[in-house]
């Protein structure tokens, strides 16, 4: 949950305080005791019967106990968002949320957690106690966005009026483009720069040697040759490969077909995550935006990051000078 920074202006603070801290709206039930409470009044007034006073008296009661109630089940609870490291466009991701319960003896009972069109139930929290929430949501565009505003309210203890405090936790995150499987026209591609074998097993096309057939292994790796000579299944095992160093090039500005660039920059993801996956070193090039080589997990981060964040409205840099021993690949902007 973010907090206000200490040297935050001061004439911001009044504006805080004008701030509602809770918002309540009567359900359907609310409605009618409200309005059983009125006529009941009216009636009391017009007819002096202490029954009817009596009557609006209780209702009336009934109303403030309610909302003494529901005000302790929800005060001093505090949001906390709880968000994945990666989070790609197109590809549902499941959020978070922690809920704590600062109070030091009460428990909250029957309290919701609103977020993103969800609402998440908790009925009952005690004190100190803290409790995860996710749900599953999807961003269709890379880039920076702000996550849906949470809250929490409850109908706490009579379902008579809904108490929701102010909107939390909208804060902003990354969105990655989407990554997608290479296709058949990319790998080709990307075989065309060559691969080195590792001396090690993998998944490469190289052989590495035999052994004999273990449970879950694949069955077209089957050497049968071998097999009939030793009366047993033997398997291939194969040599792990890596690809080499790629540099991949943005070329076009793409500011004429805005769908054209959303496509290029999913594809430049997939290419980098395939790379790096496979250990090659990788870098980034193209007007406004350079990534030099390198590799990890760390160094595909910023590679999803500056291909989140490309806007193609920015100043246009040329292209560094190519690497040396690194081949290259293009991705048209449009």
């Amino acid at each position: 949950m973010k907090e206000r920074s200490p040297r935050e202006p001061g004439w911001r603070r009044p504006l805080q305080w004008l701030k509602p801290r809770r918002t309540i709206r009567p359900t359907r039930d609310g409605w009618w005791c409200l309005g059983a409470a009125v006529g009941l009044g009216f009636a009391a007034v017009n007819t002096g019967n202490n029954l009817l006073y009596l009557l609006a008296s209780l209702l009336l009661a009934l109303i403030v106990v309610s909302g003494i109630l529901s005000e302790q089940s929800i005060r001093l609870l505090h949001l906390r968002a709880a968000l994945p490291e990666e989070i790609y466009a197109a590809r549902p991701v499941r959020l978070g949320a922690r809920v704590l319960n600062r109070k030091r003896w009460l428990p909250s009972y029957s309290v919701a957690l609103e977020a993103s069109h969800h609402r998440l139930y908790i009925a009952r929290l005690g004190a100190g106690d803290e409790r995860l929430l996710t749900w599953e949501a999807t961003f269709a565009a890379r880039g920076r966005q702000r996550l849906p505003g949470m809250r929490l309210l409850t109908l706490f203890p009579f379902g008579l009026f809904l108490k929701a405090g102010r909107v939390e936790v909208d804060d902003e995150v990354v969105v990655f483009p989407a990554v997608r499987p290479l296709d058949s026209a990319w790998r080709r591609r990307v075989a065309a720069g060559g691969a080195r074998a590792l001396h090690r097993r993998g998944r490469g096309h190289d052989l590495y040697g035999l052994r004999e057939y273990r449970e879950g292994d694949d069955y077209r790796l089957i050497h049968w040759r071998s097999s009939a000579k030793a009366a047993a299944l033997i398997v291939r095992e194969l040599e792990a490969e890596t690809a080499s160093n790629t540099r991949i090039v943005l070329v076009g500005d793409g500011t004429r077909n805005a769908a054209r660039l959303e496509a290029a920059m999913s594809e430049a993801a997939s290419l980098a995550v395939h790379l790096i996956d496979a250990g090659a070193a990788v870098e980034l090039a193209g007007p406004g935006v350079y990534v030099p080589p390198g590799h990890g997990r760390g160094h595909r981060r910023r590679l999803l990051t500056a291909l989140a964040l490309y806007d193609p409205a920015t100043a246009a840099a040329p292209p560094r000078g190519r690497s040396a021993g690194a081949s290259e690949i293009e991705v048209a902007l449009g």
